[in-house]
Order: structure tokens, then sequence, then C-alpha cells
């Protein structure tokens, strides 16, 4: 008798194969040789800071390309300010390694790179200072990270956005994504595919871990970065875009009841991409459907990240030689 040959279980959504690459302790290594101690400080402790960067493969081009990389890696800086890591590598450094990263991991579909700078010190009690400083990153394929091609549902969480006088929510803490994971796991176990948080006084602040837009009369109203917003780099574009198309924007306070009357809502940042938001506390947005307003900047988004806009080729990085 014959015996077949197992297949390999289909890997969930964000883990890496074994053909997958990190880069710690200043070398690249096989990610299942990436490891560190159980009493590292960040571990214990959540004090690290990191980034999210997408990579999308183009088959028209047969080339993955890198977004954003040095506005992602000067963001991991200022972070690393905030937390007291010194990070020894500068953004010319890290944008290096990224691309030699992604080189040998070979990938080519859509994949996220995850840097993270942390305190690595091996020991108990909390603080910032008189640690040492470590530096990793590592990449993994990665597609949608919420269902976005016909909308997405959203509540509005009772778990309110972290403060900057508390936690400041312009670094990518890691500690600080225990706010967001408990507003997410609320909002998907109530049947919903997001939320959308307020700040401690009740105006909007965002998604669980995305900025968010609402088109009202035609012009585009978001919070501003005092209302403890991530300073998104999607955030950016958008605006970037909206400006390029001659559509009007709103920089301003967002109070509860105008997300039950916007013409239409799109959540947008690294993970989320450009995202519709269809209904809202089983409101729906708009006509209930994508309105053409986030279905026009999400065209020119997704365009202009697999290469086929050349208005946008600034956002990118090629990553395999020609």
């Amino acid at each position: 008798m014959v015996q077949e040959l197992s297949r390999p279980a289909k890997l969930p959504k964000g883990a890496a194969p074994d053909s997958a690459w990190a880069y710690l302790n200043g070398a690249f290594v096989p990610i299942r040789d990436a490891k560190i101690s159980v009493m590292t400080h960040a571990f214990n402790y959540g004090t690290g800071v990191f980034e999210g960067i997408r990579a999308y493969w183009s088959a028209d081009d047969q080339q993955l390309y890198g977004l954003h990389f040095r506005e992602h890696f000067t963001r991991l800086h200022g972070s690393c300010r905030i937390m007291r890591i010194s990070l020894q590598h500068s953004v010319e450094d890290l944008i290096d390694i990224a691309i030699e990263l992604l080189r040998r991991c070979g990938y080519r579909e859509d994949t996220y790179l995850r840097p993270i700078a942390y305190k690595a010190s091996e020991l108990i009690g909390v603080r910032l200072h008189d640690l040492e400083d470590a530096f990793t990153m590592f990449a993994v394929p990665f597609g949608n990270y919420v269902p976005i091609e016909g909308g997405i549902s959203c509540h509005v969480s009772s778990w309110r956005r972290v403060d900057d006088n508390a936690i400041p929510a312009r670094g990518k803490i890691t500690g600080s994504y225990v706010n967001p994971a408990l507003s997410k796991t609320e909002a998907e176990q109530a049947g919903f595919n997001e939320a959308i948080v307020l700040t401690d006084d009740g105006h909007v602040s965002e998604g669980s871990a995305a900025n968010l837009f609402l088109v009202r009369g035609g012009a585009l109203v978001t919070p501003p970065a005092s209302d403890n917003i991530l300073e998104g780099i999607v955030r950016s574009n958008i605006l970037r875009i909206a400006a390029d198309e001659k559509i009007p924007v709103e920089i301003r306070r967002i109070d509860r009841t105008e997300l039950y009357l916007a013409d239409e809502a799109f959540l947008c940042g690294t993970g989320v991409q450009v995202a519709p938001v269809t209904t809202i506390d089983h409101r729906p947005v708009g006509t209930g459907e994508v309105g053409p307003i986030a279905r026009r900047i999400a065209r020119i988004y997704f365009d202009s990240v697999r290469g086929k806009n050349a208005k946008y080729r600034d956002w990118l990085t090629a990553i395999y030689k020609k």
C-alpha cells in the first residue's frame, strides 16, 4: 500500500512560512531562529515601538513594491524618541535592511513588514531608563486585513481612545495596542467588522487601528491629530489624493451623531488600506452602498501601490533587481 504524502496545512493569515527570514541582533537569520527571552523587558511591559509596512506584488511588472519605506522608518525613529529607545540604524540603514530582508524571503505576493525597536534587558522593573535597546524586523505574506470589496460594518466602541497624556497615540507603542485589541474584539464578537473609537470627551477619534474619513456635502471630513489619532501615513496619502482630485477637505472635530448623518465613510491605514464603511451601529451610511468618493479614492490608491499610477511612484521602492 502506498502511503499518501500529507500536505502542509494552510498557514493562518499573518503567519510566517518556514522560508521566511528575520533581522535580529544585527544579522539576518531564518525566522524560526529569531528568538528572544521570556524575560525581555518589552515582552513583560510593552516597552517597544513598531511599524506596519506593506509591500505589494505587481504581476504586470513582476516586481514587489515597498510602500512608504522612508515615511515609516522616520515615524519609527519618532516613536523611539517618545519611548527613550536608542535606535542605532538610520532611516537609510533601515530601508536597506528592509530591501535585503524581502529579497531573502523572495515573496511574489503581497507582504507585510514588521520592524520593532524595544527594551531588551532581561529583568523585572517598570521604567524606560537604564535598559538595553534592540531592534528586529520580519516579513510575512499578508492580504486584506478586513473584507473591503463590498464595504464593512462598524460600531461605536464602548472603549475610549487612549489620551496623549496617558499613552501617546502619535507613537506606535506595542503596549498601547491593548486599547485597539479591546475595541476590535468587542466589535467582531458583536457581529461587526470594525470599531470606531471616541475620545474621552466623546468626539470621534479613529477606528480600532485605522484613521477615519467621512463625506458630508461632497467634502472629506477627518479628525485632527489632537483628537488622539495616529498621524497616519495612508491618511496623508488620502489628503494628497483629495488635493489632486480637487475634493474639499475639512480637518476638524467630529461629533458622534455625524457618523449617522454622513453620506459616505471609510477607514484607511497600512493594514486596512482603504476600506469603505457601509453601516455604522446598524444604520446605513448614505445609501448603504460604497459611495462614489470612497470608490474613486480607493481606485487611485490601489492602482498607485501596485505601480500603475505614475503620479504616485514616489511612494514606492522596487525590491527586486531588474
